[in-house]
């Protein structure tokens, strides 16, 4: 049976060993121990990629390794990240020629291939839920609105950059453009909309009957349904998966209602959401699966 090993970088970085469409073995992670800011953001992009190789060499060990699969946030093509606004100093990074260049040992050698954490995280979903022949889409959120889709497709699929509001003061995003979903629902652009409030506190806020903070949550679901109302609209409908580490802040029933409203064709109903608590390992499986199929 062939091994492979997956990366996930999102707020932090984790690999894991990869076989069978399973992971297995102790999951390796950076930093060890959680922090409440983002480490990655302040790390030069050599220093990302020493990270990256440290783990992949502790999870690969002595064994033969047939593939390597990074899930890296941004647009990421031909293993060159070209933009990444929540990593804005690793833009242009050729990340997977570093990477492959920098392994040692028994990882030395072994085809590495770098892809959209977000798409990682769909391909993880797909492996785990049966469905390699089908059509996934999840929302990721964190610092940022990640959108995966599997199987890949040409296309660039930042979802998360979706205009939802032609509002020019809503200019929250990372990216800098106006209007985005992300600028909206992000982590980061919460905590720049609210100065004084951390994200957790805006919800406890708002079911606590904050008007302010009750108008910011009824603004999220639109926000998220008009996004997913436009993948429906381009692709079709179906089951629309949401994790990462801001689940809790959504109201599943609220954005089916959301959804309909703005969904009337009869060909495209019946979408729904499943929420899917945060896990490093579907975005491990992922990126493994993705690599294994792009080096056969």
């Amino acid at each position: 049976m062939s091994r492979t090993v997956g990366v996930l970088v999102m707020e932090h970085i984790a690999a894991g060993l990869v076989e069978g469409n399973q992971v297995t073995g102790q999951l390796k992670l950076f930093p060890e121990s959680p922090q409440s800011l983002d480490p990655l953001q302040s790390m030069h992009s050599e220093d990302v990629v020493g990270a990256i190789r440290e783990l992949v060499e502790k999870v690969a060990g002595a064994q033969k390794i047939e593939a390597i699969g990074v899930g890296f946030p941004g647009i990421i093509r031909s293993g060159v990240v070209e933009e990444s606004p929540n990593l804005q100093q690793v833009k242009g990074f050729a990340l997977q020629a570093a990477l492959s260049a920098s392994l040692k040992g028994k990882a030395a050698g072994v085809p590495v291939r770098v892809f959209n954490d977000a798409d990682a995280m769909a391909a993880g979903i797909a492996a785990t839920h049966g469905k390699l022949h089908q059509l996934t889409r999840v929302w990721t959120l964190g610092n940022g609105i990640g959108f995966g889709r599997y199987p890949a497709s040409e296309g660039v699929w930042e979802g998360g950059h979706t205009v939802v509001t032609l509002d020019p003061k809503e200019s929250f995003c990372g990216c800098g453009g106006k209007g985005h979903l992300e600028g909206i629902l992000g982590r980061r652009s919460m905590r720049m909309r609210f100065l004084d409030l951390e994200p957790e506190e805006v919800f406890e806020n708002a079911r606590a009957g904050d008007a302010r903070c009750a108008e910011f949550l009824q603004l999220c679901h639109r926000a998220l349904a008009a996004a997913t109302a436009d993948s429906i609209h381009m692709e079709g409908p179906g089951v629309f998966f949401i994790t990462g580490l801001d689940t809790h802040f959504i109201d599943t029933g609220l954005l089916d209602r959301l959804v309909h409203e703005m969904v009337k064709m009869s060909p495209l109903q019946g979408s729904r959401f499943e929420v899917l608590a945060a896990s490093d390992e579907l975005g491990i499986l992922g990126a493994a699966v993705n690599a294994s199929h792009a080096t056969k």
